[in-house]
């Protein structure tokens, strides 16, 4: 059921930008030594003439960074307690977090961390308040292997996938409190552009 969308989505056409942001990962990887000047000449030229997503997927596919392909580092475990718990401007997202919702809740706001991983793995427990996340549009959620308890899973996001882009891949539980994953709102989209401006 999941195949179509997923074809129609590489079968799209590329823009300038999608072209840049994988020619901009490509240049990180030839600085940290994960492939050659000449391979960069080569996936940069590929990059440059890519039509579709589906030409600019596997140019950065085998690009993983070595913490990610070794699974280490140490999680990151966000605990709502009483007060609640958000995390959101500028960080560094590590592969690996935990968000126990508790009694206050704990949101989680990717659009503005940096973040060069593939593949984050994202553990909820939702327990009585829940766990709300905000995603960048073009990233993909994945969420098949989440209980969704009584609170339920409510997925707001696009399946439209940027190149390069993280997957987001969600386990655990939804609790009482639910999680909700979904893009930045109008209100955010403003704040985020009078930021970059």
């Amino acid at each position: 059921m999941t195949a179509e969308p997923a074809r129609s989505a590489a079968r799209m056409r590329a823009s300038d930008a999608d072209r840049e942001a994988v020619v901009e990962q490509l240049r990180e990887a030839a600085a940290e030594g994960r492939i050659d000047m000449d391979e960069l000449d080569t996936r940069l030229g590929q990059a440059l003439s890519a039509k579709t997503y589906a030409e600019l997927a596997p140019l950065t596919e085998d690009l993983v960074p070595i913490e990610v392909a070794k699974g280490g580092g140490q999680p990151l475990v966000l605990k709502g307690g009483l007060h609640g718990m958000t995390r959101a401007g500028v960080w560094k997202v590590p592969p690996v977090i935990r968000a126990q919702g508790g009694i206050g809740g704990v949101r989680i706001d990717f659009t503005r961390a940096e973040c060069r991983l593939r593949v984050i793995d994202l553990e909820v427990r939702g327990e009585m308040a829940g766990v709300k996340i905000v995603v960048p549009e073009g990233w993909t959620v994945e969420s098949d292997s989440v209980d969704r308890g009584l609170g339920g899973l409510k997925d707001k996001t696009t399946e439209e996938r940027t190149p390069g882009a993280p997957t987001l891949r969600l386990s655990g539980s939804c609790g009482m409190g639910g999680v909700l994953v979904r893009h930045p709102n109008f209100r955010e989209r403003r704040k985020l552009r009078g930021i970059e401006s």
